[in-house]
C-alpha cells in the first residue's frame, strides 16, 4: 500500500467543516469511492463535488468553444473583482477555451491561474439546448461529478480540491472550480481532464443518481506567470517532542506552500483496512495538523492556514512534509503583512 497516497486521501477529508460533515455529506462521500474533494464558499451557495479517483487515459485535444472568455471575466466573480484583484488576474490568468460535448451537455475549461505549485481552473458546465441544467425541483440538491478531474502531466504528487458555484440554479449552466497543489512546478505543463456523468444526491434512495450521462475528456496547456515569492530557509521550531526545520515558503496572491522537515521519521501503523487508525491520526496531527501556519494581512486580519492539505514522506530518519492551499480569494501581496510557521514569523515585503 502507498502510505503517502493514503495519507493524502485522508487529508482531503480533513478539509470539511463540521457542518459539511453532515450525514448527507458522509453518505455522499462513501458513495464516491476514493474521492478527492473539498467544499468552499461559492458566491451564493455551496454544493459538494465528489470526484472518484480513476486513471485518466490518453485523450485527444478537445474542441474550442468559439468564444474565448478573458481570465478576468472568468475569475473575478469567484475570487474577487476589485481593481487590485483584477490587475492580478490580468497578469497571471490564462484563458483556455477547450471543451467537450456529450449527451447534450458541454464542459468547457474557461481559464487557469496560479503560481509555481498551485493552480485554480474554472470549468463551465452547460446544457446545450438552453434548458435548465438541473431537473425541476432539484435546485437545492447536492451536485456531484465523478472522474479523474484535472490531471497535470508532471512527475510528482498532487492534491486536488473541487467545488461548484451556481448563481442561478434554474439556468442552463453551473461552474466547477478545481484547484491543484503539487510537489513540483506546474505552471508550464499539459493537463488532461475527464468527467463521468453528472449526479444528484437522492435522500430517499440514499445514493447518487445521474441526471446527465456522458464522458467528457479535455486536454489543454497550462501557461501562466508565476508571481510567487520565496521566504525562509533553515529556521527551526520545536513542538510535539520534535525539531522542525523550515525549508522554504512559497507565497503568491493566490496560494501558499510550506515545506519543512521533522527530525524524526514517521511510523505508520500498517493498518490495511483503508481507514485511518487512531495511531495514524495521531501521527497526522504531530507532523501536519499541529504545525500552525498563520497569514496576517495589513488590516490585522489573520488567516489560519494550518488545516491545509499536504504530504508526509519518511526519509532516512527524518520526515519531509509539505502543506499547500489555494486561497478562496485573491490577496494582493501589498495586503500581506507576514506569515508565520510554527511560531516563526516572516515579514512580507511586496515588490
Amino acid at each position: 500500500m502507498n502510505r503517502q497516497s493514503d495519507y493524502q486521501r485522508t487529508l482531503d477529508s480533513l478539509h470539511f467543516t463540521p457542518e459539511q460533515k453532515s450525514d448527507i455529506a458522509r453518505r455522499a462521500l462513501q458513495a464516491a469511492q476514493e474521492q478527492q474533494s473539498r467544499t468552499r464558499r461559492p458566491i451564493r451557495r455551496t454544493i459538494l463535488i465528489a470526484a472518484a479517483a480513476v486513471l485518466v487515459l490518453a485523450v485527444g485535444t478537445a474542441g474550442a468553444t468559439g468564444i474565448l472568455k478573458s481570465a478576468a471575466e472568468v475569475f473575478a466573480p469567484i475570487f474577487g473583482g476589485s481593481a487590485a484583484q483584477t490587475e492580478i488576474i490580468d497578469k497571471i490568468g490564462y484563458p483556455i477555451g477547450a471543451s467537450d460535448t456529450a449527451g447534450g451537455v458541454t464542459i468547457t475549461a474557461d481559464a487557469v491561474m496560479g503560481d509555481a505549485y498551485n493552480a485554480a481552473i474554472v470549468f463551465t458546465i452547460t446544457r446545450d439546448d438552453g434548458t435548465a441544467l438541473l431537473p425541476a425541483g432539484t435546485e437545492d440538491a447536492m451536485l456531484l461529478v465523478r472522474g479523474g478531474g484535472a490531471d497535470p502531466n508532471i512527475l510528482g504528487g498532487i492534491r486536488r480540491s473541487s467545488w461548484f458555484v451556481d448563481e442561478d440554479p434554474t439556468d442552463n449552466t453551473v461552474q466547477l472550480i478545481q484547484t491543484i497543489s503539487a510537489d513540483v512546478p506546474i505552471n508550464d505543463c499539459t493537463v488532461t481532464a475527464e468527467f463521468d456523468n453528472l449526479w444528484l444526491w437522492d435522500d430517499e434512495r440514499g445514493e447518487a443518481v445521474p441526471f446527465a450521462e456522458g464522458t467528457w475528456k479535455l486536454r489543454f496547456d497550462v501557461r501562466y506567470e508565476d508571481a510567487s515569492i520565496t521566504l525562509g530557509g533553515g529556521e527551526t521550531f520545536t513542538q510535539d517532542g520534535m525539531t522542525f526545520t523550515i525549508d522554504s515558503i512559497t507565497l503568491s496572491p493566490v496560494a501558499m506552500k510550506v515545506d519543512y522537515t521533522a527530525d524524526e521519521e514517521v511510523v505508520w501503523s500498517g493498518n490495511e483496512s483503508g481507514r485511518q487508525s487512531d495511531e495514524d491520526a495521531e501521527q497526522v496531527a504531530r507532523y501536519m495538523e499541529n504545525v500552525e501556519i498563520l497569514l496576517t494581512r495589513t488590516d490585522g486580519t489573520v488567516m489560519d492556514l494550518s488545516s491545509s492539505g499536504g504530504s508526509i514522506s519518511p526519509e532516512d530518519g527524518t520526515t519531509i512534509c509539505s502543506k499547500s492551499q489555494v486561497f478562496s480569494e485573491i490577496i494582493p501581496m501589498e495586503e500581506m503583512a507576514s506569515i508565520s510557521v510554527g511560531g516563526v514569523v516572516f515579514p512580507i515585503q511586496a515588490e
